[in-house]
């Protein structure tokens, strides 16, 4: 066997495999008499079948088999030993005159190569990263949602703004028909509440869908229709009143200090709003993290210049899927894939020359501070490092979360490695802020 390569350009090059009658000869007459002992042929007893007609009958089929196993080993191997990174897979040239009687074949496959580039970390202009603060007005605004969410429901006679208000939502022609509960600060414009302040008991409300709520995912619940039919959904439905009722705020007690985070963890007001700040930009801290990696990314993205085997790609992608595609499809696909390809490779290469590789060890650790984290939230403060290895080992017998788990630690180390590598500067927003200015 001779394996050769010729180097079209930078990014496309052409392996040549030459496969001679001895490298696959023994092994092809191995199958066939084997085939022979076992065959069972009307006329011939079994293990009396002439090898001639063994040859005539199978012959064919094994040879193809056995030089098609060959050549995808051959290759692999010689991909391995050449140190050779290539993108998607080789793609056999076409042989419509492929003479199978032949002692001797040559292939040829299509090679598309990584390119050679350098990722520069140094970034001119600095990238923010968010230190998302939790103000005083949102702290008090948790604090009531906390009175309320504890407090007590007070029948009422008519609905006014505080008004939590159970009802029936029906439109007979679209099979609506779906009891909520709902509160005005859900319902979109003045003119809208307006229809709900002073209904009572009994009221049916004639609602147009259209602009009813401030976000449309509520008709989904409120309605009970699909995520689908919700999105620009404009019809009339009626809403029959049953129940209205006012939330009467909790008293900010030790009963209900206790009864949130433990006994005696928190004491007073002032310890309840500095808990409410602590918790609330822990969670802000991942937000503003997840900002600056999206960010960093589209930097790389965007700065580390380098071609790709666009022609080789996108005729790979034409039976790389499972079903396959026309040359018009692919083309599409690959206009659409061409920045997360980029971003695999500028992410391979940091990975590689910063050693950023998950190791089992940083698997396991991680695994176990979150189990750690969440038995917390339930009250379970002070686990066992048997009862953490135990958990942690059932989560990691499990291949998606290993790859979830894998994908996150990930994360987490290019994280770091921009902050600690690029020109990161910070500024301080509240959180109200963050979602006006980004999520919006």
């Amino acid at each position: 066997m001779n394996i050769t390569r010729e180097n079209i350009d930078e990014l496309n090059a052409v392996v040549k495999v030459d496969i001679a009658k001895e490298d696959y000869s023994d092994k092809v007459e191995k199958i066939l008499t084997d085939y022979r002992k076992s065959a069972n042929i009307p006329g011939f007893r079994k293990g009396h079948v002439p090898m001639g007609m063994v040859k005539k009958q199978y012959g064919k089929a094994v040879l193809v088999d056995e030089v098609n196993k060959l050549l995808q080993d051959a290759l692999g191997k010689y991909l391995t030993e050449e140190k050779l990174d290539v993108l998607g897979n080789p793609l056999p040239k076409p042989q419509d005159d492929l003479d199978w009687d032949a002692d001797a074949f040559s292939f040829e496959f299509e090679l598309g190569l990584a390119p050679d580039f350098n990722v520069d970390l140094k970034n001119k202009k600095a990238i923010t990263h968010y230190n998302i603060v939790a103000d005083d007005k949102m702290i008090d605004n948790q604090v009531k949602h906390i009175q309320k969410q504890y407090g007590k429901l007070v029948s009422q006679t008519e609905v006014t703004e505080e008004s939590e208000i159970t009802g029936k939502f029906t439109n007979e022609e679209e099979g609506i028909e779906n009891v909520a509960t709902i509160t005005l600060d859900k319902v979109k414009g003045k003119t809208n509440a307006k229809k709900f302040v002073g209904a009572k008991v009994g009221d049916v409300l004639s609602l147009k869908t259209k602009g009813l709520f401030n976000d449309d995912h509520d008709l989904m619940t409120f309605l009970k229709v699909s995520h689908d039919d919700a999105h620009g959904l404009d019809i009339k439905v009626d809403f029959e009143i049953s129940e209205i009722n006012e939330r009467e705020l909790a008293d900010l007690d030790q009963e209900l200090f206790d009864k949130l985070f433990g006994k005696d963890i928190v004491t007073s007001v002032t310890e309840l709003k500095e808990k409410i700040k602590e918790d609330s930009e822990k969670q802000f801290a991942q937000q503003g993290d997840q900002k600056l990696l999206n960010d960093f990314t589209e930097y790389l993205v965007d700065s580390t210049k380098f071609d790709l085997p666009a022609n080789f790609l996108q005729k790979w992608m034409q039976t790389a899927g499972e079903e396959p595609m026309t040359e018009d499809q692919a083309k599409e696909e690959y206009e659409k894939s061409e920045k997360s390809m980029r971003y695999q490779l500028i992410e391979g290469k940091l990975i590689q020359e910063h050693n950023l590789q998950v190791q089992f060890e940083d698997l396991k650790a991680h695994a176990m501070e979150m189990i750690k984290a969440q038995m917390a939230q339930f009250g379970q403060m002070n686990p066992s490092e048997k009862e953490l290895e135990d958990i942690a080992a059932r989560i990691l017998s499990n291949q998606d979360e290993v790859r979830r788990l894998s994908e996150q630690l990930m994360s987490q180390k290019l994280l770091n490695l921009y902050k600690t590598e690029g020109n990161i500067k910070t500024k301080e927003i509240t959180y109200d802020d963050f979602v006006k200015e980004f999520y919006s």
